[in-house]
């Protein structure tokens, strides 16, 4: 399972959902998110084109909450951006979704963890393994805290560029349905797994992107 991929719906992203699913059914990801910035369309068109698919697509968005990043995994309606942390977390649980921590401890990225107390919000899971790292300290934090607290731990791409899909990604003793993947990470019953995104790729992914977007 891919929890964290970005598509041509987020601003940030200019991966077609076609191309997301195709890389994911080649590296044997068959449970992805869409887990667009602020927004549930991408991942609304990525489960009506893949109804009758192999491919399970769960519902997704990353928040952009006043402290950080947060994925609502299984909302399928948006919440606004730049509330509080824990009402975001709130408005999340009222979904019946998980309150997912991406990249927690990075703070050029809008690391939850970086301004808020984990022990002040209701989590239910962190990304231990996110592909886009430098050094890996980030990711040797959350595992940390993971293996403290017993904070299920996932393992999710985030990518940007639909060639890093899978770059990381989780194990997950599940059923093939939303209900049950939810149920099972908040079991803990996920391990992370995978390597970084290759900094020089990743590097000449975002120099192409800025001069194509120069010039749309």
């Amino acid at each position: 399972m891919d929890s964290h991929i970005h598509s041509e719906y987020s601003p940030d992203s200019k991966s077609k959902l076609k191309d997301i699913f195709k890389v994911a059914k080649s590296r044997n990801i068959d449970i992805i998110a869409i887990s667009d910035h602020n927004t549930v369309d991408g991942s609304k068109e990525a489960r009506r084109l893949t109804k009758k698919d192999d491919l399970l697509v769960i519902p997704s968005i990353e928040i952009s909450s006043i402290e950080g990043h947060i994925l609502g995994f299984g909302c399928e309606e948006k919440i606004d951006r730049d509330l509080p942390a824990a009402e975001t977390i709130d408005l999340i649980h009222d979904q019946s979704a998980l309150a997912i921590i991406p990249h927690p401890y990075c703070f050029y990225r809008h690391g939850l963890l970086c301004k808020a107390d984990y022990k002040d919000l209701k989590i239910d899971a962190i990304e231990t393994k996110n592909a886009r790292f430098i050094v890996g300290y980030c990711n040797n934090k959350a595992k940390n805290l993971s293996k403290n607290e017993n904070l299920p731990s996932l393992g999710a791409s985030d990518a940007h560029y639909f060639k890093f899909v899978g770059d990381c990604y989780s194990k997950i003793d599940c059923e093939k349905d939303i209900d049950s993947v939810l149920k099972s990470i908040k079991k803990g019953k996920v391990e992370a797994f995978g390597k970084g995104t290759s900094n020089i790729k990743l590097s000449k992914y975002l120099f192409e992107y800025k001069v194509l977007k120069k010039f749309d």
